[in-house]
């Protein structure tokens, strides 16, 4: 009996280990994710940090023309 109660105890530890695996590597390929979703989220960010530098100095040059279009329209209006 003692050996079948071993066998036993050594399928049961097997088991476990393979469980064990298995949670080891759905770990780590979440960490995989998590570190290439990060990268992306890191590069999106760079992206529109450029955008937004780019959108500053245009809508100062719509705000300068709409004050140019507020002057033409006043002298035109003189004329």
């Amino acid at each position: 009996q003692n050996i079948n109660e071993y066998v036993a105890t050594l399928i049961a530890l097997k088991q476990k280990m393979i469980d064990g695996d298995r949670l080891l590597t759905e770990y780590q390929q979440k960490c995989t994710d998590i570190l290439y979703f990060s990268i992306k989220i890191s590069a999106l960010r760079c992206q529109v940090e450029q955008m937004l530098q780019k959108i500053l100095p245009l809508e100062k040059c719509q705000e300068e023309l709409g004050s140019l279009r507020a002057e033409l329209e006043e002298k035109k209006v003189c004329l």
